[in-house]
């Protein structure tokens, strides 16, 4: 493809580098986001490359990579560990080059399920009851402690990676053990019934909130990126009060755990309404399936405009 560089985007970024791959289990949805990415900045005219991090081709040291490349700032679409926990962030701090996203600090505790819980709870923000690994406790204790059903989870995944939603006891250790092969550290967490949002931030201010309706048990790894079934509702029940309300608690939830540039924030209703908060996502995915490129469609910004958008939030 025949990439026409517009002068002012180029005086503007220089050169920039669009890193993806990696590593991690969601190295497959990092390739696609990462593509993406690439080819939109490239259509709206930025003088943009890529770099699969531990790609099949060249070297394979990450740091090599980096340092062998050429660019001034770079646009993270890595997903999941080393892309998305502070790691290639610290690299790109030390070799002095502007990135988008989140911080260090903010891409660690983000990853981190856990301690995001953690933070929201010292904050004073809603988050459903949970359980984590480290804590001994028999497991008909742990269903009698958050009820049935409940989600397990690993601490440290992304793209529903190794979730499994528990209806019994006897269906408890399984999840478990299908978590701890993708993390050390687990979580099981009380099931909320009243419904899924996710709702994407861009440069501090919340998008419109998209409801995800699927006829999988949750937003799966299947609904996310392969059903054709899988329902993003803007059209959703909230009224403008309660929108309001729930656009505001993921700006809170958002500059709490001091994420910034761009991210998403997933939410859920509990059986009395209330919102509930799950899990921030400080590089959520680029793909055909994306929610971050349905929610700026919603305000007509094209995905060309998103990714330039998201760009200028590199620091």
């Amino acid at each position: 493809m025949s990439v026409q560089i517009d002068p002012q985007l180029q005086a503007e970024f220089g050169r920039v580098a669009v890193i993806y791959g990696g590593n991690s289990s969601e190295r497959p949805v990092s390739l696609k986001s990462g593509a993406e990415v690439l080819a939109g900045l490239q259509r709206a005219g930025v003088d943009a490359f890529g770099i699969d991090l531990y790609g099949p081709e060249g070297n394979q040291d990450p740091l090599t990579q980096l340092q062998s490349a050429e660019f001034d700032r770079a646009f993270l679409i890595l997903h999941g560990p080393v892309g998305e926990d502070g790691t290639l962030q610290g690299a790109l701090e030390l070799l002095g080059k502007p990135y988008t996203g989140s911080g260090v600090a903010a891409s660690a505790i983000g990853m981190d399920k856990y301690r995001t819980k953690q933070l929201w709870l010292g904050a004073g923000l809603p988050t459903p009851p949970f359980w984590v690994s480290d804590e001994e406790v028999a497991l008909p204790e742990l269903v009698a402690r958050l009820g049935l059903p409940l989600i397990v989870k690993p601490a440290h995944e992304g793209s529903s990676i190794g979730m499994s939603k528990v209806e019994s006891l006897e269906a408890l250790q399984q999840a478990l053990e299908t978590a701890s092969r993708f993390d050390r550290t687990v979580l099981a967490e009380r099931w909320m019934s009243g419904g899924e949002f996710t709702v994407a931030i861009l440069d501090g201010k919340a998008l419109p909130p998209i409801q995800l309706v699927t006829d999988h048990a949750f937003y799966d790894y299947d609904a996310k990126y392969v059903a054709t079934d899988t329902q993003y509702r803007f059209d959703h029940d909230l009224t403008a009060e309660r929108e309001a309300e729930l656009k505001r608690l993921a700006e809170r939830a958002f500059a709490a755990v001091g994420c910034s540039g761009w991210g998403r924030v997933d939410i859920m209703r509990d059986e009395h309404g209330e919102f509930q908060l799950l899990e921030v996502n400080t590089a959520p995915g680029m793909t055909d399936h994306s929610l971050v490129p349905m929610a700026a469609r919603e305000m007509d910004i094209s995905f060309e405009q998103l990714v330039v958008k998201i760009l200028r939030t590199a620091g």
